[in-house]
């Protein structure tokens, strides 16, 4: 099992240290001191105050931030949670990708979502009823410019010829591509064009609010795994060499007085037995201090143990 946490920025307004240099470069650093194996930034250009009032949060740009916080570390992979695709041009998304994994050393995994704000969408003056195929039109743009040269792509969306984009990425043959989503649509994108499946612990009602599929037992997420594999065979993949990265429902909250890291550890144990291979860690995110000591009570307490 290894260990992934999206960067702490859960509130609006956010704690102002969590935003500064030293903050991101504090948790980076302690993160890989305590055997973290990867970390990431949400996705939110354009938020609206609406959203922002019902419970939403803050942000920074993903790859400004794991760039940043590439250079201030060795080991620590960086997994974006998740890359809004319908938001950017594919070509630029690749490049940016490729910038980032060549100037961390391979320690880039571009993980993807359809989205599901619409008033960010309209902002960015993305047509949201067209996300779905925007990112599957993205993802095919995205893995032919990766691995080819003299590439030309005739799409609904997107039209290219004759494109070559060096330097190419340093993973071979690219970085992976991981898909989010609960519903049985995103796993068939990740049995067809995927890496790796990003599912999220979704209530009802979060889930009604996301746009997506209630996803809140381990039960559940083993009907969707099933459900991976059973598409992957359909598509002559290997299922095994699929990552699933999931959040650990059991054990409490990280940092706070509830948290019991033998629950926690027993949780694993039921995740792995699923088929889960990343775990994600949900950090404290109201100081940056908070959000260190938490870090460092999941490395003595689970890593440590793991």
């Amino acid at each position: 099992m290894r260990f992934a946490f999206t960067y702490p920025i859960i509130t609006h307004p956010c704690d102002p240290e969590l935003v500064s240099p030293q903050g991101v470069t504090a948790v980076a650093q302690a993160a890989e001191a305590a055997g973290f194996d990867a970390m990431g930034f949400t996705d939110h250009p354009a938020p609206t105050q609406r959203w922002l009032d019902a419970g939403g949060h803050d942000s920074l740009d993903p790859f400004v931030a794991m760039g940043f916080a590439a250079a201030h570390t060795r080991t620590l992979r960086f997994i974006p949670n998740v890359v809004v695709l319908p938001y950017r041009n594919p070509f630029v998304v690749a490049k940016s990708g490729t910038t980032l994994d060549l100037l961390s050393g391979g320690r880039f995994t571009l993980a993807v979502g359809v989205g599901y704000l619409k008033g960010e969408f309209a902002a960015l003056g993305v047509d949201f009823d067209e996300r779905t195929a925007l990112v599957e039109e993205s993802l095919d743009v995205i893995k032919a410019i990766w691995t080819a040269d003299d590439v030309s792509f005739e799409g609904r969306h997107f039209r290219a010829r004759g494109i070559t984009a060096h330097p190419r990425p340093v993973t071979d043959p690219h970085p992976p591509i991981w898909i989010g989503g609960n519903t049985g649509k995103a796993r068939q994108r990740v049995a067809k064009r995927g890496d790796g499946w990003v599912p999220f612990a979704a209530p009802a009602g979060l889930a009604s609010t996301a746009r997506t599929a209630a996803l809140d037992s381990v039960e559940a997420l083993a009907a969707g795994i099933d459900d991976l594999k059973r598409r992957c065979d359909e598509a002559g993949r290997d299922w095994s060499a699929i990552d699933i990265c999931f959040s650990n429902l059991a054990g409490g909250r990280l940092g706070y007085d509830d948290f019991d890291a033998e629950a926690y550890l027993d949780g694993l144990g039921r995740l792995a037995d699923v088929g889960v291979s990343w775990t994600q860690v949900a950090l404290p995110g109201d100081s940056l201090a908070h959000a260190i000591e938490a870090i460092e009570q999941f490395g003595e307490s689970v890593i440590g143990k793991a």
